[in-house]
């Protein structure tokens, strides 16, 4: 009777290994939770930049500090990636407050009524020597395009004083101002006009690991 028992059932020693195959197997199947990690921009260390030409002899530089967002990256797969990002346009600056203040107002970006400028991706590619694209819509002043920026590979992993983890990138694109609303120009009695109508923009980015 007792050996007939034991023939129905696994021994005990079959059947722990049963359990660390399936378990093993299990973790195989689904690596791509192990690979996706979810980044907060750290605005401290993060600054979206701007040029534009001026009188058509110069160029002139500023910069936004209150930049915020999140991604979310996968190594796997990088097109299953995200990123979203909003831009406090207040905190513009390009070392003249006059020149600022005339900047937040409804001549320009209208920082009163449209605050935030913001973009969300729509698709990352790899390309070529580790460089990505990413296409996305922006707004700014209410008004949506879509722009692709090219950006360098994500910087590797640094532990700071406190622990957290870090990355870091930078990205550049060109758009028009006049795309978004910000038409406004004066003409020059040598010709031509007051600002230029295309825009580069550089971010330098820094992110932060969330836990």
């Amino acid at each position: 009777m007792g050996q007939a028992a034991t023939q129905g059932r696994p021994s005990r020693t079959i059947l722990p290994r049963f359990v660390l195959s399936a378990a093993l197997l299990a973790a195989l199947a689904f690596p791509v939770f192990a690979a996706t990690s979810t980044w907060q921009i750290d605005p401290a260390h993060t600054a979206a930049g701007f040029a534009v030409k001026h009188l058509m002899i110069s160029t002139v530089r500023g910069q936004f500090k209150g930049v915020n967002g999140t991604v979310v990256w996968d190594d796997q797969d990088v097109s299953k990636s995200t990123i979203d990002v909003t831009i406090d346009a207040r905190t513009i600056d390009t070392s003249e407050p006059k020149r600022d203040e005339d900047l937040r107002s409804d001549k320009f970006f209208d920082t009163a009524k449209y605050p935030a400028i913001t973009f969300k991706s729509k698709k990352i590619e790899n390309v070529s020597a580790g460089k990505l694209k990413v296409t996305g819509d922006l707004t700014i002043r209410g008004t949506t395009r879509s722009v692709v920026l090219t950006a360098d590979p994500i910087g590797t992993e640094s532990k700071d004083m406190y622990g957290l983890i870090r990355v870091g990138t930078s990205a550049t694109t060109k758009i028009s101002r006049k795309d978004y609303g910000l038409v406004w120009n004066a003409i020059l009695e040598t010709g031509g006009v007051a600002l230029g109508d295309e825009v580069k923009i550089t971010l330098d980015v820094q992110f932060i690991r969330k836990s």
